[in-house]
């Protein structure tokens, strides 16, 4: 779906038009920090979203693209939601149980089977299947901050960068043209980044492991329970998702070309294996989960607000696109990458796509109507550069709260990025760009 029409590529967005978009990325970058208890409660996060989404929707009508605010909210934020939801549902329905000696090679092999599971089942859906699992192993360890560090980097953001499904970000531009299958010519990427990622966390789990007193590492052999997975019929309704997003689309069903509201068969298809999931389901695996509607409901309300107020911002850097003075694909990637660390990735993919297109940029290849290596920039830096920061995407500051929640000491907003991605993430980015863009 193309967000922007043709009579509307030429609109003349006024610069002061952003600034609910901007309002509404700062609320989610300074809530969680400055008033976390009044940014905790769901319904207030929903009157910002409608405080700011109201009167640029009302704005927008009044300028005649109530045509463009119907494409994002239909076309962009119920397909969006409708995914998350449903990935949410089903990973909420697989429990994963067992504790396993916590040695490197094994929380290396975590992370691992995390770095491939976020491309399937999402970086959320992911770490929220594995992250106790991973604290539960390790529980009986001194040092196991850096566990949940590098969780946060390879499971949480890097390893969900090979299918629409694995972030948000890829989702949204997949909508915009992607094809599925698209996603997966970024594998070198994606395996460098891991491997190295990997390689460096197994140095280091290697270095603390040595340093664990010997009381520890006996309690840890002396209490072994087998990993055991339960809730196995959600696989199914996971792979029914994934060929929905697959193959529910105008690449393979031609009606929809010819009328796009028959798009919605895919989505039809994504809430069926959601509600077979709710249905199937023994109650007891979603409790022992700790599942609860609360972290799709935030999702649900913030990006109401965010997609509303995107529509100005998208407007504006299509008409000015030219004037910014980004013109190289390592441009795109560092920019992206920038807005993403302090920002929710989604929307900045979606703004520096928009800023593409309004380039007019040629090349061979073009990908969602933009060269090919643009996209990829556009995609390695909204994926990549999300864990640099708890908020640059949502599952990092949902690990962050359940390992607090089992008093692991977890740095500081600042002390993350000083202790851990300028140091460690940083340098790997570096030269991803350095290799590949």
């Amino acid at each position: 779906m193309i967000l922007l029409s043709a009579s509307a590529e030429n609109v003349n967005m006024p610069l002061w038009a952003i600034i609910p978009f901007v309002l509404m990325l700062a609320m989610i970058a300074v809530g969680p920090l400055m008033f976390h208890h009044w940014w905790e409660e769901n319904k207030n996060k929903l009157i910002v979203s409608l405080a700011l989404g109201i009167p640029t929707a009302a704005y927008l009508i009044s300028q005649h693209l109530s045509e463009n605010l119907a494409h994002q909210l239909l076309f962009d934020y119920v397909p969006f939601i409708v995914l998350l939801g449903a990935l949410f549902v089903i990973t909420g329905g697989i429990h994963l149980k067992g504790d396993i000696q916590a040695k490197p090679w094994i929380n290396t092999l975590f992370l691992g089977i995390g770095a491939v599971l976020a491309s399937v089942m999402g970086t959320t859906g992911a770490a929220m299947l594995l992250i106790r699992p991973v604290i539960k192993t390790n529980s009986e360890r001194k040092f196991k901050v850096h566990t949940i560090l590098f969780f946060i980097g390879i499971v949480a953001n890097c390893g969900g960068l090979l299918t629409p499904l694995g972030d948000p970000p890829l989702f949204l531009l997949y909508l915009r043209g992607a094809e599925f299958t698209w996603f997966l010519h970024m594998i070198p990427e994606w395996a460098f980044t891991n491997v190295l990622l990997l390689t460096i966390y197994f140095i280091v789990d290697s270095y603390y492991y040595k340093k664990e007193p010997l009381e520890n590492i006996a309690f840890d052999k002396s209490n072994i329970e087998p990993i055991k997975i339960q809730g196995n019929l959600n696989f199914l309704w996971l792979a029914g998702v994934v060929l929905s997003v697959a193959f529910l689309n105008g690449q393979y069903i031609d009606i929809i070309h010819e009328n796009h509201y028959f798009g919605f068969i895919r989505e039809g298809a994504i809430l069926l294996m959601a509600i077979l999931s709710l249905i199937l389901t023994k109650k007891t695996l979603r409790e022992a989960n700790k599942f609860s509607w609360t972290p799709i409901i935030e999702v649900a309300f913030l990006f109401l607000g965010i997609f509303i107020t995107m529509v100005p911002a998208l407007l504006y850097l299509s008409a000015n696109a030219a004037s910014f003075g980004i013109t190289e694909p390592a441009q795109f990637y560092y920019a992206t990458g920038s807005l993403s660390s302090f920002l929710d990735n989604a929307p900045t993919a979606v703004s520096f796509h928009n800023l593409a297109l309004g380039m007019n940029l040629t090349g061979s290849e073009l990908v969602a109507k933009i060269p090919e290596v643009f996209l990829t920039a556009i995609c390695l830096g909204a994926v990549f550069f999300g864990s640099m920061t708890y908020i640059g995407n949502g599952p990092n500051f949902m690990v962050k709260a359940i390992a607090e929640e089992n008093k692991i000491n977890m740095p500081s907003f600042f002390g993350y990025m000083i202790k851990f991605s300028l140091i460690v993430l940083l340098p790997v980015y570096i030269l991803v760009q350095l290799i590949f863009i």
